[in-house]
């Protein structure tokens, strides 16, 4: 599949390449964001606010610095689509959550093995990706979909922020080795699910997931191949279920800054009987 430049991963690292909005989150917690990014509270506007470039430019040139510890580039034309996440995504409550219903949890010693759950139906933003490393992929995706939540859609308008966002991956019969293709998923909010915004990407598509029942698990490394290899086996070999039809498609769940001292993902495996 051909792509699109600017969204490169040098080297060969084996660190997680997705940047996600959570990594705005960090420089929010680092530093002070209301003089980071002036926003127009409550008063008048005052005479030294700085004008849009300069806080533009700050942020992308601290996603960039983010993007070197991934060993990925950020493209410039990233600058407002970062702007606006970060505005709009102050805290973990700014971010609306997939919504599921926990039917049963199994425990071990005091350690979560899986979950199960039902998610109801819903409409994904949905975006294929075929680059030579996982990690690229995964960024080269994730940008895109920024795009699209950023305004770049039919309605003009910022969509909101959702979490998880989801991977697609797929293994072969034996599961230690994965697919150079994935799918990038973003969950539409529940105000654009019944009317969702066209993306003005025709890489985008919108799709009706129909309503499934999940078994999860989480975990707190990084998100490469190896690691995430790893889990699945972890979690077919909790599951032990042989009536369970295992395939070949699993999700990655991310929630967390892949740069964070303790990161949030969950495995999941389509309960298919």
């Amino acid at each position: 599949m051909e792509t699109s430049a600017g969204c490169r991963l040098n080297g060969s690292g084996s660190g997680s390449g997705m940047i996600t909005v959570e990594d705005l989150e960090s420089f929010t917690d680092d530093q002070d964001l209301d003089s980071a990014c002036h926003s127009h509270g409550s008063g008048s506007l005052e005479v030294d606010t700085e004008p849009m470039e300069d806080e533009q430019g700050r942020l992308l040139h601290y996603w960039q610095d983010i993007g070197r510890v991934h060993q990925v580039d950020v493209p410039t034309d990233m600058a407002v689509p970062i702007q606006q996440l970060t505005t709009n995504n102050h805290s973990s409550a700014a971010r609306e959550k997939v919504p599921f219903t926990l039917i049963t949890r199994k425990d071990k010693c005091g350690e979560i093995l899986y979950e199960k759950r039902h998610y109801e139906k819903a409409k994904w933003a949905c975006i294929p990706v075929q680059e030579e490393k996982y990690e690229q992929s995964i960024c080269l995706g994730f940008m895109k979909l920024m795009r699209y939540i950023c305004e770049q859609n039919s309605s003009g308008s910022y969509l909101g922020m959702t979490i998880p966002i989801v991977t697609v991956v797929r293994t072969e019969q034996s599961r230690s080795l994965l697919s150079r293709e994935v799918i990038v998923a973003y969950h539409l909010p529940a105000q654009h699910q019944d009317h969702p915004p066209q993306p003005n990407d025709t890489d985008i598509v919108i799709q009706e997931w129909p309503a499934s029942i999940i078994y999860t698990r989480s975990f707190s490394s990084v998100t490469n191949e190896g690691s995430i290899l790893n889990e699945i086996n972890l979690l077919v070999e909790a599951l032990d279920m042989p009536q369970i039809h295992m395939e070949d498609s699993f999700i990655v769940a991310g929630y967390t800054n892949p740069a964070a001292p303790i990161r949030s993902n969950e495995i999941w495996v389509l309960h298919r009987p």
